[in-house]
């Protein structure tokens, strides 16, 4: 089957070359039944594809804008809170027991957290306190001078990877559109379609170019054909959407494991299969009582780690602590927690970094400086190590620059992917001459209809499961069913009359 932009289909019965019609013959080969059932799904693909592109593709086009805001928002944190973040004092580093005691100055009424040592000449250590005052996942950071010890600024810090408010304002906007829980389902819903769409259109374009008699070898699945001028647009759009779907379907799944329903499905499924991310034992041996774990996968962008109790005296540890990490090869930037009671050892963690895709961690007994426990990014279950991975892929920390740069591009070229879609929708758009219907001129119907029941039972089971796993894919999917059918129906009213 071929469809050309204005939506003509051209896998209708056509006469053969007997005078007979393909849907008169008396018994059809198998490979006429193959190439019917494959013209039916593609039938089917394309028609969902056209639906999701109609109704889903604004969200998505909020979700790439936003995105590739996303994607610059470290630089753009750098440059609006870069007296926080740096400092021009040159050499040797104050103990960070002295750094600690200034930021303690600054914040007397606030509970001590952790403390995250300047990573490099010029960076500014956070001193980071827990304040009831503050929402979800954010914390009250002093950020001191290493070289002087002096405090230079006082700033909420969201997540385990210390946003600031710039940031993490463009953080919001991209996953809620500040609208709070509200604003979750059009970051769910243009997660839970995008994967969808993107393969229904590879479908799509795969038998498009195979369906050629000219320039249909694998290699123009990633080229436009310019020979036709009419159908630029498609192919632009097809061509494109192939060269970021590599891209798109990472940023996809990984999107859905922080949405609502279909976040809470994939972290029962991963605990159900023992994928989730293992914690430290930050309890000292011979110990008792509960001890607080630390966060999980998602701190650095919505995740909620539990906040620690009031820290005892024990800021004067820290440096003990510190050094035993870097002993035992910790070598990238660290926040070391302040333990609350007694019975629990600072816990030296490992934070994202461009280039580095481990996450150590280890527990130190701040008075002896003995090591109680040790856990290695290579002792995570292999699931666990792909998620930590897709994550930082899809924040932009993976590769750094380069990483972000990818989204960036992926992002704009994303756009226009949807902006070509809208325009091929437009220039087949029902006229008063064509249709009184409000939607656009879809692709013939009777799909689901014509594939066989050995394509169309699997598919409608996969639809069934993928729709109860990820619901605001399944919901909106039944919409557009019975929006079809409604169509259907007025369309038959309409040629009776």
């Amino acid at each position: 089957m071929t469809i050309t932009e204005s939506g003509v289909d051209s896998s209708a019965p056509q006469p053969s070359p007997t005078g007979k019609s393909d849907a008169t013959e008396n018994k059809p080969s198998t490979g006429s039944t193959k190439r019917g059932a494959g013209n039916a799904f593609q039938a089917l693909m394309l028609r969902l594809h056209f639906y999701a592109g109609v109704f889903v593709a604004p969200f998505i086009l909020i979700a790439v804008v936003t995105g590739a805001l996303y994607a610059i928002a470290p630089q753009i944190e750098n440059f609006v809170d870069r007296g926080l973040l740096h400092t021009d004092s040159t050499g040797a580093p104050k103990p960070l027991a002295e750094q600690i005691a200034a930021a303690t100055a600054q914040v007397p009424d606030l509970s001590l957290a952790a403390v995250a040592p300047a990573q490099n000449t010029g960076d500014t250590t956070r001193v980071i306190f827990t304040d009831p005052s503050l929402g979800e996942s954010e914390r009250r950071a002093v950020f001191v001078d290493p070289v002087t010890a002096q405090p230079q600024g006082v700033s909420v810090v969201y997540g385990s990877s210390g946003q600031l408010p710039t940031r993490t304002w463009i953080d919001t906007l991209h996953r809620t559109l500040h609208l709070g829980d509200l604003g979750r389902y059009y970051s769910e819903i243009a997660a839970s379609w995008l994967w969808l769409i993107a393969l229904a259109g590879l479908v799509l374009w795969y038998r498009r170019v195979r369906a050629r008699r000219e320039r249909r070898s694998a290699g123009w699945l990633l080229r436009v054909d310019r020979s036709k001028p009419r159908a630029r647009t498609l192919n632009w759009h097809a061509v494109v959407g192939l060269w970021v779907l590599p891209v798109v379907l990472l940023l996809s799944a990984t999107g859905m494991t922080w949405s609502k329903y279909a976040g809470e499905n994939v972290g029962e499924l991963r605990k159900e299969l023992s994928w989730m991310t293992p914690a430290i034992d930050q309890k000292l041996p011979g110990a008792t009582g509960p001890v607080a774990a630390a966060g999980g996968d998602h701190a650095d962008h919505g995740g909620k780690p539990a906040a620690p109790k009031p820290a005892a005296n024990k800021a004067a540890q820290a440096d003990t602590a510190y050094a035993v990490a870097r002993a035992n090869g910790l070598e990238g930037p660290l926040e070391i927690s302040i333990p609350a009671a007694d019975n629990t050892a600072f816990v030296a963690k490992e934070l994202r970094r461009p280039f580095v895709y481990t996450q150590d961690s280890i527990a130190v007994n701040g008075e002896t400086g003995v090591v109680t426990d040790v856990l290695r990014f290579s002792d995570w279950p292999l699931m666990a190590q792909a998620t930590n991975l897709g994550i930082g892929l899809h924040m932009g920390v993976t590769f750094g620059l380069i990483n972000q740069l990818v989204l960036l591009v992926a992002m704009l070229a994303l756009l226009t992917v949807v902006v070509r879609g809208y325009l091929m929708w437009w220039r087949r758009r029902p006229t008063r001459e064509t249709s009184k219907l409000g939607a656009g001129k879809a692709p013939r119907r009777g799909a689901m209809r014509q594939t066989p029941l050995f394509v169309l039972v699997p598919f409608v089971a996969v639809a069934a499961v993928v729709g109860w796993f990820a619901p605001l894919l399944g919901i909106p999917l039944l919409g557009f069913l019975a929006l079809d059918v409604l169509v259907g129906l007025a369309a038959r009213r309409r040629a009776s009359a």
